[in-house]
């Protein structure tokens, strides 16, 4: 007899929608308000309301509300699933072009008539997708926590893919230690090329509240783990990012003082009260001494809708911008470490400042020269943030021939009335900077065509790539913890200077105008190995400069009848015809005979009194 078997059934077609639609029709189940409800009056005269029952004690519904809710479940579930975007990338680019490195063992793939199939992945399937994107088969990498532990994907020289990376952060969570494992794993070296990152947020500003989470715990890391907050942070945000800071903390003071003063435009006292619950003033309408932290607030925030939000973050971070931006040109503005990548890096000379008694650890002021070559801005880059910038005007500046790309950027808030101060950012081929709507009219900047703007800018781009900057810096390192206060304190920023061959320097930097000032303060007679234009500038910044040799004397500014001079103190008389006879002039003032010093030929004089002698 002939053995047949039954085919199998065909497989059903693979229709799987992964969403979080039950959870929400569920909770519209359970928490929609549809019973009905009776009002009555209390003993007090207050109006109440209690859920109404027939009269077998069963609760009586109101059909309206069920009919609501009935409404909004149907078009709830119209709506199309929301991919996750994980999937949203794999749907778009495709599953050939992206090379996916997670945790997940399955993961359903779309075929090409529509149709999908649920496919299996093992840890062999992630090494051979990691492959293909280091090899170049594969342009997009996307991996997660799991498929970013012991993984490189750097541009490494070794591997056909050198392209440059550019790192999109997506959902970094609240681990900031994980965040920057993996922002290490593009980032390595033996790379031809440095990876731009990128962190990704929507145009919510209530988003802002966890970047700003990340932004502080990247930096707490850094200061907790290497004592360098920039280690930390990576250089990825800006410190107006974080609004935790003690200038948002300040920031926020300023607001809710505003707010009470009717002075804002987002949102008025009694609303805001209203709606976040947050109480600002007393029974007496006074302001409150404890106020609602910052971290309280920003959570509050959270809960309006997302215009409002946007409306009372921009008047936030416009006081934030305007305390950050004030501390920068103040020179006060604390950013961790700054690193500054030069293409050569040479050590001149090497002076130690002290040397602990106890541990017999040094600090030192080196004195570096470093080259640097521009990287000018490409002209299609520039056109293009013009093209998606509908504000964006081409300007030329009428005294110096330079051109710009003018956008618009966050404005300012006056702080005791709340008006806001527009501002306007400058695109140049090699830097950019801010301006003032004011400073900006009274300028020499003005409008030109696209044509011209092209021409000006290649022609400064150009220029840029071929000129390389050289200069002469001074930065103090070592055990700067006992010298820190003889350190000058309007520069508080310390600097990390590193060349392509692999050599760093961690320290201050300490500028001409305060080297003389620094080895007067540690108590060291090193004036005579300074350049005499070292001297001069420390004297006329309004420092006493000590002259060590050929007779005790220092020079110093001075005004005499409302004119700035040089003048020469401690001056012996016996060797005031050798002064006179080197350039010095004399005047006696209320009858007592002082020595200056000219000051266009200050520095030849002052060099000829240290190296001479009488």
């Amino acid at each position: 007899m002939e053995n047949r078997r039954k085919p199998a059934p065909p497989a059903a077609t693979l229709d799987i929608n992964c969403d979080c639609k039950e959870y929400m029709i569920d909770y519209l189940e359970r928490a929609f308000p549809t019973r009905q409800m009776r009002i009555f009056t209390d003993e007090t005269g207050a109006q109440r309301s209690v859920p109404m029952e027939d009269e077998a004690g069963n609760p009586v519904y109101n059909p309206e509300a069920e009919a609501a809710r009935a409404q909004l479940i149907e078009n709830l579930c119209a709506l199309p699933p929301i991919m996750s975007a994980l999937e949203g990338i794999l749907e778009h680019f495709g599953h050939d072009n992206v090379a996916e490195v997670t945790g997940r063992t399955k993961r359903l793939v779309s075929t090409g008539d529509g149709r999908q199939k649920l496919e299996s992945r093992s840890t062999r399937t992630s090494q051979a997708e990691a492959a293909a994107f280091m090899q170049g088969r594969k342009r997009i990498l996307v991996f997660s926590d799991a498929g970013g532990t012991g993984r490189s994907y750097h541009a490494s020289r070794d591997v056909p893919n050198q392209q440059q990376r550019v790192h999109l952060l997506l959902e970094p969570g609240w681990r900031a230690d994980r965040a920057i494992q993996g922002l290490g794993r593009t980032h390595r070296t033996h790379q031809a090329s440095t990876p731009l990152f990128r962190p990704v947020t929507t145009d919510c500003k209530g988003e802002l509240r966890f970047t700003s989470t990340i932004a502080r715990r990247l930096d707490s890391l850094g200061a907790l783990t290497r004592g360098q907050r920039q280690t930390g942070g990576q250089n990825l945000f800006d410190p107006a990012d974080n609004l935790e800071s003690e200038y948002a903390c300040a920031a926020l003071v300023s607001w809710f003082h505003l707010l009470v003063g009717g002075k804002l435009t987002s949102v008025s006292h009694a609303e805001f009260e209203k709606r976040t619950g947050l109480e600002l003033c007393d029974k007496d309408g006074v302001m409150k001494d404890d106020l609602p932290p910052i971290q309280r607030w920003l959570n509050r925030i959270l809960a309006l809708p997302i215009a409002l939000q946007n409306k009372i973050f921009d008047e936030f971070l416009a006081l934030v911008e305007t305390r950050v931006s004030a501390a920068r040109e103040a020179g006060r503005l604390d950013v961790g470490v700054e690193t500054i990548l030069v293409d050569t890096a040479t050590l001149i000379d090497d002076t130690v400042l002290r040397t602990d008694p106890v541990s017999g650890a040094t600090s030192h002021l080196l004195t570096i020269e470093i080259a640097r070559r521009r990287t000018p801005v490409s002209l299609e880059r520039v056109l293009r943030i013009a093209d998606n910038d509908g504000t964006a005007d081409y300007l030329m500046n009428a005294k110096s021939g330079m051109v710009a790309l003018q956008t618009r950027a966050r404005a300012l808030m006056e702080e005791k009335e709340g008006t806001p101060i527009p501002r306007f950012e400058l695109i140049r081929p090699t830097r950019r900077e801010y301006m003032r709507e004011q400073e900006l009219f009274e300028s020499a900047w003005s409008p030109i065509d696209r044509q011209l703007f092209s021409e000006k800018w290649l022609e400064e781009a150009q220029e840029a790539a071929n000129k390389v900057d050289t200069e002469t810096i001074r930065l103090a390192t070592g055990l700067l913890l006992p010298i820190w206060s003889a350190l000058p304190n309007d520069h508080l920023v310390v600097n990390r200077i590193a060349d392509k061959e692999g050599n760093s320097w961690l320290g201050r930097l300490v500028f001409d105008d305060h080297v003389v000032q620094l080895f007067t303060k540690l108590g060291l007679d090193r004036t005579d190995n300074l350049p005499p234009t070292d001297l001069v500038k420390s004297a006329l910044t309004g420092r006493s400069v000590d002259l060590a040799r050929p007779f005790p004397m220092c020079i110093k500014r001075s005004l005499v009848n409302g004119s700035p001079r040089i003048e020469l103190v401690g001056a012996p008389p016996a060797q005031l015809a050798w002064l006179k006879s080197i350039g010095c002039f004399t005047e006696v003032i209320q009858y007592r005979t002082r020595v200056f010093v000219p000051v266009p030929t200050a520095a030849e004089i002052v060099g000829r009194i240290v190296s001479g002698s009488p």
